[in-house]
């Protein structure tokens, strides 16, 4: 056969697969290099990320509009150290969309330069716990944003605004932009992701997120996500209403899951491990759009050296449904810190301590009780380097 219809032949099926509705084949990689991939530069056409191959994210780095990234199970993409301007990050822009579909055997993994997985281990069957990094290290790059189209609460000095820029991207970045009108927009998919060892310092007291999502719509699946020894947040919703499923915070220095700009989604089974005592931060509209939040099935493992931050913090405006949670490894200085907001509710709520007087800010509900009662279906986190390291209860 010769180059040319070698060529033709390969760019057909690529094509069926990156525009069929149900793809059932990932084209292999045509020039195979099993080595690392510098990525210095912005994606600006429909490509693919191949699980031989090491990709090497040399600062921020965008999808921009209109172009997909498709990313093979068991695929390993690490940032480069830097700070400020120059941390590393992979941010999926508002109109462009990521396929990263892994699996229980192949997950994708996200990390630092400095780790020394590689896609052979992972094939291997060896699990996806690093090398050489201790799973608390944190802020050597930065994190996986993800930006779309669906309706965001916020506002400045002249009243409600439908779109804003994201933090820990420059203003100057258009890339950096969401929120709309959209509700159901689709910035792709992503399951059975690791992200571990981000959240590097863009300014003052101001990291990246393991996994930020802003303005994300509900067409977006995002389910079976692992972040790990994050500086900042483990995952944070910037308004939207993408629902997220199976998801494990570890070692975050900061709140497990926080949301923002009235979130209008649902949080359905979730593990939060978390050293500093931050849990879950669910905060109100910032501009008119009010939308509830549903979090629900989750256990957490809540102690922590800072004692004293909340196990669920809300605004006195935040609209969030709670169920089905158990708070284990509580230690004095934990709270509940807002019982008494009128539009959030307690359901099966379970602390596991003697008495529930020191641990409730405000006044007790009968949504929330003392005990011992595992909520989250733990055993779908089996792939996850929380589980192999037997962090997860």
């Amino acid at each position: 056969m010769n180059i040319g219809l070698k060529q033709t032949l390969f760019l057909t099926i690529t094509s069926i697969y990156l525009f069929s509705c149900e793809p059932t084949i990932i084209p292999v990689n045509p020039n195979p290099i099993n080595t690392n991939k510098v990525i210095n530069g912005n994606i600006t056409k429909n490509t693919i990320w191949y699980s031989d191959t090491v990709y090497q994210l040399a600062g921020r780095i965008s999808v921009t509009s209109g172009n997909t990234l498709t990313i093979q199970p068991g695929t390993v993409i690490k940032g480069e150290a830097g700070t400020g301007s120059n941390a590393s990050s992979l941010v999926i822009s508002r109109g462009s969309k990521i396929m990263a579909e892994g699996t229980e055997s192949l997950p994708i993994v996200f990390t630092s330069i400095a780790d020394e997985i590689t896609p052979e281990k992972i094939t291997s069957g060896d699990g996806i716990s690093s090398p050489n990094l201790t799973p608390n290290i944190a802020g050597l790059w930065g994190g996986l944003i993800v930006l779309g189209k669906a309706v965001i609460s916020a506002s400045n000095t002249t009243g409600d605004i439908s779109e804003v820029q994201i933090e820990g991207i420059p203003t100057s970045d258009p890339n950096g932009l969401y929120g709309g009108s959209e509700n159901s927009d689709n910035s792709g998919v992503l399951k059975y992701i690791s992200i571990r060892h981000g959240g590097t310092n863009i300014g003052s007291g101001n990291e990246i997120n393991g996994l930020t999502l802003g303005g994300v719509g509900s067409s977006t699946t995002i389910e079976n996500i692992e972040v790990v020894s994050n500086q900042d947040d483990g995952f944070e919703c910037f308004g939207g209403t993408v629902n997220l499923k199976n998801i494990v915070s570890w070692n975050v220095m900061d709140d497990g899951f926080d949301t923002d700009q009235s979130w209008g989604g649902v949080l359905d089974n979730f593990v939060i491990i978390s050293p500093a005592g931050h849990v879950l931060e669910l905060d109100g509209p910032e501009g008119a759009h009010e939308a509830y939040q549903t979090i629900k099935n989750g256990n957490v493992i809540a102690s922590g050296d800072n004692t004293a931050q909340d196990l669920i913090n809300v605004d006195n405006n935040t609209k969030a449904i709670l169920s089905n949670i158990y708070f284990m490894d509580v230690v004095p200085g934990q709270k509940i810190n807002r019982t008494t907001a009128p539009n959030v509710s307690f359901s099966d709520i379970v602390i596991d301590v003697d008495s529930l007087d020191a641990y409730i800010n405000g006044n007790a509900l009968p949504g929330i009780t003392s005990g011992q009662s595992s909520m989250a279906n733990i055993n779908v986190f089996n792939w996850t380097w929380a589980h192999s390291s037997g962090a997860i209860k």
